[in-house]
């Protein structure tokens, strides 16, 4: 019989047994838990009982209303993570299906919140009829498309700029599509993906105030909320409850950026591509703690092992496609033939518009409508043009350096989730007050939420930027102008792409907010298709919302065909890490 030495006994029960790590580990887990329990036991009740306890602006009642608020949008930014997956993938991998995705991507995010509610709460309320969760799964949808677009158009970018030399390593290994994605392409876009996810989480605070107060014909139900809170503080032109929303803001974002965002940027930076190790890497003290514990990890072994042998499993097609086959699908007759139909669906689906939008406007109004969208494309041409010269060098300057980013990050988060809603008053009053023309003051607040965007993602670009060409640049003494044009903004430009892209449709987005301000019985219109739509919707037309939504379409698809589709190729063809 083989004798242990004590010492080697003591070391392995101290190795299993929980330490103060674990029981930190133990109380979030759980704390969390019943959080989740607590808040969800809401959306079981009765549709009666939310009037029979209405939104009140007392804020001991905001904890309540910033559980039931963040519950929303973590659960909206899960549904976006798998629409991202399956979405972006099946974009970058297919060209036929590129052709389809990337233009309707572009519909989907310039479709306003409120033209996505206008026809969908109808549909999520019957699935529970009587009940609050249809009208719950109503307001994470209006979230959930504030939140997926950006994410999906950067993994869509990521997937089309893997460099090709380690495209070729996989295939050599012979990884199997499968293994492929998870062990090389979702691994390169995590740096993009997680930046692009804090930004959706940030941005969704932007359209909480329209997510939480769902109408049905002449029916508004309010869901109890930050963003009705906000909405009911406007309406009594109440300062102080609007104080009150911004500190628990700003308590729930530093909360989920220590529990959530900050360890998944330190976890992500050990996907940068680069030969070199960097200066400093991002730290997250929930990470280390996490490392720390024994008992816990012991616990989630068997979970990371299963999840870590999933990328691993060659699963391929069951039935290998016969070469004659795949001959003719991949031949220019059937590109032409795919192409035709694409065309036909599209031909059918404008005269659809059409027809309905006929039944009650006339030609002189549809002239009106697209006017309308002219002055708001100008509107977002300037001050995209303004974000970019102001933010690219700040989130350069930011995403080379980890221990800024680490403290600007809550920051950023925080402006980002910040709600335009409650810059109106003052927007209103001193518009009013120093007789200024709505027109031009209006304008800033349909970027205050999307600038955000081109920031995040250049900061992701500047954080992913390999250390060794860095270190190369700075051998050949390459600095100032010469610097930035051969060397950080070549690193960066996909990465700023799809901000642009994503900041450009949020704007248009936002101009239903932004061109219609209200403080109290005070409001203000600035001449553009965003207030043609919010007033459209505010008195149930649909041909108008339909209309409406229709120009803005057109104008970000040719917008984004124009320009963004461009750039975007370029930056895959010449501008990769290969």
């Amino acid at each position: 019989m083989t004798m242990q030495h004590p010492a080697l006994e003591a070391g392995r029960r101290r190795r299993f047994a929980p330490n103060l790590w674990d029981a930190l580990a133990f109380g979030l887990l759980f704390g969390a838990l019943i959080l989740i329990v607590h808040g969800g036991q809401g959306t079981l009740v009765p549709l009666a009982a939310l009037n029979q306890t209405p939104v009140s602006l007392d804020p001991a009642q905001l904890p309540e209303y910033a559980l039931r608020t963040t519950l929303r949008m973590l659960a909206a930014i899960v549904a976006s993570l798998v629409f991202t997956f399956l979405y972006g993938a099946l974009a970058a991998k297919s060209r036929r299906a590129e052709m389809v995705l990337i233009p309707m991507l572009d519909i989907l995010q310039s479709v306003p919140v409120l033209g996505f509610l206008s026809f969908t709460v109808v549909g999520f309320m019957s699935l529970f009829p009587g009940k609050v969760l249809g009208v719950e799964l109503a307001a994470i949808f209006a979230i959930f498309t504030s939140q997926a677009w950006n994410m999906t158009f950067s993994f869509y970018q990521s997937l089309k700029t893997v460099p090709r030399d380690l495209d070729e390593a996989t295939r050599s290994f012979r990884l199997t599509g499968w293994q492929r994605f998870w062990r090389l392409e979702v691994p390169f876009s995590m740096p993009g993906l997680v930046w692009n996810t804090m930004m959706s989480m940030s941005g969704g605070w932007f359209f909480v105030v329209a997510s939480e107060a769902i109408s049905v014909g002449d029916t508004t139900i309010t869901l109890p909320g930050v963003g009705s809170y906000v909405a009911l503080a406007i309406k009594e032109q109440n300062l102080p409850a609007v104080g009150w929303a911004v500190l628990a803001m700003l308590a729930v974002i530093l909360i989920y950026d220590q529990l959530l965002f900050r360890p998944l940027v330190a976890w992500a930076d050990k996907f940068r591509v680069e030969t070199s190790a960097s200066g400093a890497a991002p730290s997250s003290w929930l990470l280390s703690a996490a490392r720390r514990t024994r008992l816990f990890q012991r616990l989630l072994g068997p979970l990371g092992a299963l999840l870590s042998a999933v990328p691993r499993q060659r699963l391929a097609l069951p039935v290998a496609v016969p070469g004659d086959a795949r001959r003719a699908l991949s031949s220019p007759l059937s590109d032409k033939v795919w192409l035709a139909l694409v065309l036909a669906v599209t031909a059918y689906c404008l005269w659809t518009i059409v027809t309905f939008v006929a039944t009650e406007l006339t030609w002189p109004e549809v002239a009106q409508a697209f006017g309308l969208g002219v002055l708001t494309m100008l509107r977002v041409i300037v001050l995209i043009a303004l974000a970019t010269l102001i933010w690219v060098p700040i989130g350069v300057w930011i995403g080379l350096r980890p221990a800024w980013a680490e403290r600007v990050q809550p920051l950023a988060q925080f402006l980002a989730a910040f709600p335009a809603n409650i810059i109106f008053p003052f927007a209103v009053v001193a518009i009013v007050r120093l007789g200024l023309d709505p027109d031009i003051w209006l304008s800033p607040l349909m970027v205050l939420g999307t600038q955000w965007y081109i920031l995040f993602n250049v900061v992701a670009g500047a954080s992913a930027f390999p250390n060794d060409l860095r270190e190369a640049a700075g051998t050949f003494r390459i600095r100032g102008w010469s610097w930035w044009k051969k060397v950080m903004l070549p690193g960066i430009f996909p990465y700023y792409v799809t901000g642009a892209i994503t900041a450009s449709g949020g704007s248009w987005n936002a101009s239903i907010v932004a061109e219609v301000a209200s403080w109290g019985d005070t409001t203000l219109r600035a001449h553009g298709i965003g207030a043609y739509i919010a007033d459209a919707t505010a008195a149930g037309d649909y041909p108008r919302i339909v209309l409406g939504i229709a120009v803005m379409s057109i104008f970000v698809i040719l917008f984004n065909r124009l320009l963004w589709r461009p750039l975007y190729v370029f930056a895959g063809r010449r501008l990769r890490l290969d």
